[in-house]
């Protein structure tokens, strides 16, 4: 294939959902607050309600979190992100309340089409119903909701939906048992 071939690829489609100026300063936030040790996690909380997040109560975001784009972000009560976790959130990512994201887990909602020789971007948003578990060092895949109380186990790779209450685990994850919460 010829460069010029190449010359067609555009995202111009897609839009970030801030201008320039937002995502700089947010850059400049997310260094000093989040991609760091910066211990304070209410802080980072109050910086993700600045830039546009909905985060609900007794929301705990640990250090060395990375998160793309908080104004397509909502995060219910009682949730907990844990250290390195990554929400790259080119869409956007909704989650419920009691939610674990656990040690170096990944919400990616982005992605190529690699049967085009311009791989253009793909998106699609990711939902975590009410009382999800997503493990350490899992991935949940764009387009996937994970049912409320589902289970992602330690680096599974969630790229379907997960049933409600179900525990899934693998590389494509797959159901493995139930959740009986007593």
């Amino acid at each position: 294939m010829q460069r010029s071939d190449l010359s067609s690829y555009s995202n111009s489609w897609y839009s970030p959902g801030a201008g320039i100026v937002t995502r700089s300063l947010w850059y400049l936030i997310h260094a000093a607050f989040f991609n760091s040790a910066y211990p304070f996690g209410r802080v980072r909380v109050f910086w993700l309600r600045a830039f546009g997040a909905k985060v609900g109560k007794g929301v705990v975001v640990k250090p060395h979190v990375k998160i793309k784009y908080p104004w397509r972000l909502k995060i219910g009560n009682y949730c907990w992100i844990g250290e390195e976790v990554w929400i790259d959130n080119l869409e956007n990512v909704i989650i419920g309340d009691h939610v674990c994201i656990s040690q170096g887990a990944m919400l990616l909602t982005g992605n190529h089409n690699y049967t085009k020789p311009t791989f253009d971007l793909m998106v699609n948003g990711i939902t975590l119903e009410d009382g999800v578990w997503i493990g350490a060092q899992s991935l949940v895949a764009p387009g996937v909701t994970c049912k409320s109380h589902s289970v992602l186990s330690v680096k599974s790779v969630a790229v379907n939906d997960l049933d409600a209450y179900g525990i899934y685990h693998g590389n494509p994850a797959v159901k493995v048992k139930e959740r009986i919460i007593v």
